[in-house]
């Protein structure tokens, strides 16, 4: 067979096929492949009919048709499945050949099969891709990390496809290396795991202190999305609020099942918070809000048992609306603070250097967290590439002041009135918390002390001395090591 194809790509489900389309839309040979050939026969001669489209039945035969060096795209279940087709594919490469996983892999695979492809002359790339269906087709956020030697060969490619912003600037760009890219787009889901749960909190306030219908809901979520909110998320809150279902001629939405489903990557994020230390607060609150989702027969059952205030609202309207919104923008923002601080641990953990402005670039268009917000994210990152905490930017600061006594109203409001409201109330005490020059931990330090003799620090003598009390008269003077885990 004579090589052909620029890529080849592996796996044709929504994602590969619409990825496939978005290449070859823009000049690309695409040359496909699916361990269900009969799933490549299906597209050339359907969706990719008359393209320049190669189909091809077996890894020899896809391998055969790429040009040198050969690039292939894996879009196949994180897991084993990406280890059985690497292994599939292995023997028939070249050194200097590539190999790119562009699934919702966990990162320290993506390190792991950099290093241990590295180590046999084969480059390797593990890429988040963000977007959905139509970001596939039509341009999604491309967060590329692996072997850096691969990038160049891969980049028109992956800028070509990608989402671009206002000035044509692509939503793609080179993260780092090894498990860099996939941990980005881990902590992406995370966001926007946070964000979700905080449109759901929105619309669950106005609807059980308002009463507002579904279209009502609608329309305050499409003037949301011309303000400060704008975003995708808000846009498609607003579509489905007003989406009629044909069968019963009402709201589709409010006859959806309230149980929640997740795949893994929030759930990874939250873990890796917990691994080096990062208090993650709102998006942990958001994968457990899912979790309790879950236990629908369990609610039902404890509904009937457990009492609690019944949701009555008089007071002004429009004013709680209002409330709502700055609650909602507010909290936002502690969301993306808390994940840019995860990916500032994960620097110092690594030494993986992030472009913590570039990464709000690439997430500006084409991803599901895309918003007008991440403009002012990217601001921030150009003043100060250092900035600690993206709440003590100028305009991240004059932004929750503005908002905080809504904040704080609509946060009182859900607890008085019995309405769960996890991500924005601990999204309130997280900053209540990080504002504060003085926390409590310095009497669970003399608890630990206590009970473990592990020792404490104390406010008149230097930082790093440890001191250890004999609280009890029995416990003598001997204390643990100091350490943390």
């Amino acid at each position: 067979m004579q090589p052909t194809a620029d890529i080849g790509l592996v796996g044709l489900a929504v994602m590969g096929e619409n990825l496939v389309l978005n290449m070859e839309s823009h000049g690309y040979t695409v040359a496909v492949f699916n361990r269900t050939t009969s799933k490549v026969d299906e597209f050339v001669g359907g969706r990719g009919a008359g393209k320049k489209i190669v189909g091809t039945h077996s890894p020899a035969e896809l391998v055969a048709s790429l040009k040198s060096p050969r690039k292939i795209m894996i879009m196949v279940k994180a897991g084993k499945p990406v280890d059985d087709v690497i292994a599939e594919f292995l023997p028939l490469l070249s050194p200097g050949d590539i190999l790119i996983d562009g699934g919702n892999s966990q990162f320290p695979d993506s390190t792991r099969r950099t290093k241990d492809l590295k180590e046999k002359g084969i480059l390797y790339i593990g890429t988040g891709v963000s977007g959905g269906e139509e970001g596939a087709l039509k341009g999604p956020s491309i967060m590329p990390g692996g072997n850096p030697e691969a990038w160049p060969a891969v980049k028109p490619i992956f800028q070509a496809i990608a989402a671009k912003v206002s000035d044509g600037s692509p939503c793609c760009d080179w993260v780092g290396p090894e498990g860099a890219g996939h941990f980005v787009k881990m902590v992406h889901n995370g966001i926007e795991y946070g964000d979700m749960q905080l449109i759901c909190e929105a619309y669950d306030l106005m609807k059980r202190l308002l009463g507002l219908s579904a279209q009502e809901m609608s329309d305050v979520f499409a003037r949301w999305n011309t303000g400060v909110l704008d975003s995708y998320l808000i846009e498609i809150t607003r579509d489905i609020l007003g989406y009629v279902d044909p069968e019963t001629n009402q709201p589709l939405v409010d006859n959806i099942l309230d149980t929640a489903g997740q795949k893994g990557t929030g759930k990874w994020t939250v873990v890796s918070a917990m691994d080096t230390g990062t208090p993650l607060t709102l998006i942990s609150e958001a994968v457990f809000s899912r979790c309790l989702s879950a236990q629908k027969d369990q609610r039902v059952h404890a509904s009937k048992i457990l009492s609690g205030p019944k949701p009555t609202y008089t007071g002004d309207k429009a004013q709680l609306i209002d409330d709502i919104e700055q609650a909602l923008y507010a909290a936002k923002i502690v969301s993306y603070a808390q994940g840019y601080e995860l990916i500032e641990s994960m620097a110092k953990e690594t030494g993986w250097k992030f472009n913590k402005s570039g990464i709000a670039l690439m997430w500006r268009g084409g991803c599901i967290i895309r918003s007008r917000f991440l403009g002012n994210i990217k601001e921030a990152f150009d003043r100060d590439g250092n900035l600690p905490n993206l709440m003590l930017d100028p305009f991240f600061k004059s932004a929750l002041e503005k908002a905080s006594d809504g904040w704080r109203r609509v946060a009182a409001l859900a607890v008085t009135q019995g309405i769960a409201a996890p991500a924005m109330t601990t999204a309130l005490a997280y900053f209540d918390g990080y504002r504060s020059e003085r926390l409590p931990a310095n009497l669970l330090q003399a608890q630990r002390d206590y009970f473990g003799a592990h020792t404490y620090e104390r406010l008149d003598k230097a930082r790093g001395q440890f001191f250890h009390t004999n609280w009890t008269g029995r416990g003598g003077n001997t204390s643990s090591s100091t350490y943390n885990v």
